[in-house]
């Protein structure tokens, strides 16, 4: 086989995997980051003998790829991507390449707005426990080339944003799995809902009679949009509302997974998940364990034994009778919903970073409910004051996670809970949501 002339755009996690990979595939391979490389993946490349650069892009050299693979931060509407598409080269993402190497491998596949790192995860935690040569990768963990180039395993559990989901062109999963639809990233598609729905039902485009569809049945824009797309595998909804013929469901606080391999059943209270969100999340991973051929046994005791992720409604701790959660995963609207359908106690909410294009009329009501002060992190808090201030009193800005911390101690009362959920994107003041939650709970821990 001729060596192909591959260029990667991007140096992070997804690139230096692609990088590794087609490193062994015997590619000839360029990456081009337009920013500064990070330390630690500068020395990956040169350890692998990888030619990069790194502040600016080589346009003609990038033109001259027989294909390109682009991060899945680099939009379409990119001038660079543009004039390699105009060019005729394909650009595809790291997942479609990953996807050409896995061999006899399954993949199961977890997308949605809300609950796929969880989802995630916890499928994760089943596989293991039942013993299962598995790895979780995409969004979380190692990008999907990294695990493929370097230890490859039987089934791979892949978190698998709409933006990765654009560039593929025939990545197919054995199992997929659509937590919910709502609005996001919709500055990313043109401000068009239908077109973020579309791009999530790309993880059914190239699925098969023999594969399994695994979507929640009481989301409407799901359930809307199913018969829009001709989905040609098996579809395994589950539910609060009914109880299908094959499935999974939840009645009189009993879970019930109906599989073609066995029915299983299980008290909600015995889920160590707990929340009627992730009651949702906790159906979706048990009938995919199902699925997979995983005993009774080990999805029963799998659920019990799950811990949950950092920076998800995470308890940090309490302070003289105040309660600190960081929920900085949080990045949009409907993830703040939920943390706060949770609360039982006054909230003092911190909100704000980079606004996605929130529409806070759907938390209004649990807003002037539950909570007595919003606290505002962000650089450009106007839109949330210009909201908010006919419900809620006190609405202050802040510009770090320790003034956050601080100020909403200060307006906090015994038996209150301080709540960092904020519905956007960290990236004005912090590096990722990682690090605003890290931060947070630095600040909890200096009180």
């Amino acid at each position: 086989m001729e060596k192909k002339n591959l260029v990667i755009l991007g140096g992070g996690e997804s690139g230096v995997g692609a990088a590794i990979l087609a490193k062994k595939q015997g590619y000839q391979i360029f990456v081009s980051e337009g920013k500064q490389l990070s330390d630690k993946n500068k020395l990956e490349l040169v350890e692998h003998g990888i030619d990069f650069e790194e502040g600016a892009h080589s346009v003609e050299r990038i033109l001259g790829a027989d294909e390109v693979i682009k991060s899945p931060g680099i939009p379409e509407k990119n001038d660079l991507v543009k004039k390699i598409k105009e060019k005729g080269v394909s650009v595809i993402g790291e997942i479609e390449f990953a996807y050409r190497f896995k061999g006899d491998s399954r993949i199961v596949a977890i997308t949605g707005s809300n609950g796929k790192t969880t989802t995630t995860a916890l499928i994760y935690h089943m596989c293991r426990y039942g013993k299962l040569n598995c790895a979780m990768v995409g969004n979380i963990g190692y990008s999907f080339a990294r695990q493929v180039a370097t230890d490859p395993k039987s089934v791979y559990i892949v978190e698998i944003s709409s933006f990765q989901l654009d560039d593929t062109l025939t990545f197919r999963p054995d199992i997929a799995i659509m937590t919910n639809i709502t609005e996001d990233h919709l500055d990313r598609y043109d401000y068009s809902f239908q077109k973020y729905i579309d791009s999530k039902f790309r993880i059914t485009m190239n699925q098969e009679a023999g594969d399994y569809f695994v979507y929640c049945s009481d989301d409407e824009i799901t359930k809307q949009n199913i018969d829009r797309h001709s989905i040609q595998s098996k579809l395994l909804p589950y539910t609060m509302k009914e109880e299908p013929g094959i499935g999974a469901f939840i009645k009189n606080d009993e879970m019930k997974i109906r599989s073609e391999a066995e029915q299983i059943s299980m008290s909600i209270y015995d889920f160590a998940l707990k929340g009627k969100h992730n009651q949702y999340n906790s159906m979706a991973a048990a009938i995919t364990g199902s699925v997979l051929g995983l005993r009774k046994d080990t999805i029963r005791e799998s659920m019990e034994s799950f811990e949950s992720l950092e920076h998800r409604v995470e308890k940090v701790g309490t302070v003289k009778g105040v309660e600190f959660i960081n929920d900085s995963k949080a990045t949009n609207i409907n993830s703040t919903w939920y943390a706060l359908e949770n609360m039982s106690k006054p909230t003092i909410l911190i909100l704000g970073g980079i606004d996605k294009g929130n529409d806070y009329e759907q938390i209004l009501d649990l807003v002037i409910e539950k909570v007595k002060v919003i606290v505002c992190l962000g650089l450009d808090n106007k839109k949330i004051h210009d909201f908010f201030s006919p419900h809620i009193a006190r609405i202050v800005d802040t510009v770090s996670a320790k003034q956050a911390v601080d100020i909403s101690f200060a307006f906090a009362e015994k038996g209150d809970v301080v709540l960092l959920s904020p519905a956007c994107a960290s990236f004005d003041l912090f590096t990722n949501y990682e690090d605003r939650g890290k931060q947070f709970k630095q600040a909890v821990k200096e009180l």
